[in-house]
């Protein structure tokens, strides 16, 4: 099997989930800031290597309930739920223009200590189980997607090459100079609601005229 398109597509999957700002790039970004691009990448370095297994256990589930018809169109009703919700949610938050700003500040040295604490943070994150299991099984319906173990690891090595190179992304924009008055930092919740809109408008398509 070529191994392009399991590479492309978890590269493209993670460009999706883990562009915009959250809990693990944003906070690449401040250790870059803080304490230099190496410990940062550290830090990149060990959240990816967690992505890559959230992405394998994710799939692997998904593989195990891809044969239940009844438990992919579930799990499509609850991604345009949950997706509608949050566009709501992120275009009421843009409207009140406001970013919040994290106070607490975790201290640590040494590069194996960033690596850690990258391990640590990206484990806390749940998010990308549920996300890889709804993109997964909808590229499978589509018949983009395999779930042999060869398009399995392949997908899931793409997933944590592309968040990877994303963090790096966050540390060398934000390594640059002060973006606090950016278009992007003023608008991302509308910025995001227009993605979680789209998506969530896909599913519901799907909900309609599936077969």
């Amino acid at each position: 099997m070529n191994i392009t398109l399991p590479i492309l597509l978890g590269l493209s999957s993670a460009a999706l989930g883990t562009t915009f700002p959250g809990l693990l790039n944003m906070t690449a970004a401040k250790v870059g800031m803080r304490d230099g691009k190496d410990r940062a990448v550290w830090f990149a370095l060990g959240a990816s290597v967690i992505v890559f297994f959230q992405t394998l256990i994710a799939v692997l589930f998904a593989r195990f309930i891809d044969g239940r018809a009844d438990i992919g169109a579930l799990l499509q009703e609850i991604g345009f739920v949950i997706f509608t919700g949050l566009t709501f949610y992120f275009f009421w938050s843009g409207k009140k223009n406001k970013l919040k700003k994290k106070k607490d500040e975790i201290k640590m040295r040494s590069k194996s200590s960033r690596f850690f604490m990258g391990v640590l943070l990206s484990s806390l994150n749940l998010f990308p189980i549920p996300y890889y299991v709804f993109i997964s099984i909808t590229l499978a319906t589509y018949h983009c997607f395999y779930f042999d173990n060869y398009f399995i690891y392949a997908f899931s090595t793409g997933t944590a090459v592309a968040a990877f190179l994303i963090f790096l992304g966050y540390i060398s924009f934000f390594k640059k100079k002060d973006r606090s008055n950016s278009f992007l930092s003023k608008n991302i919740n509308y910025v995001i609601g227009t993605i979680t809109g789209l998506v969530a408008l896909i599913s519901l398509f799907k909900l309609f005229f599936k077969d």
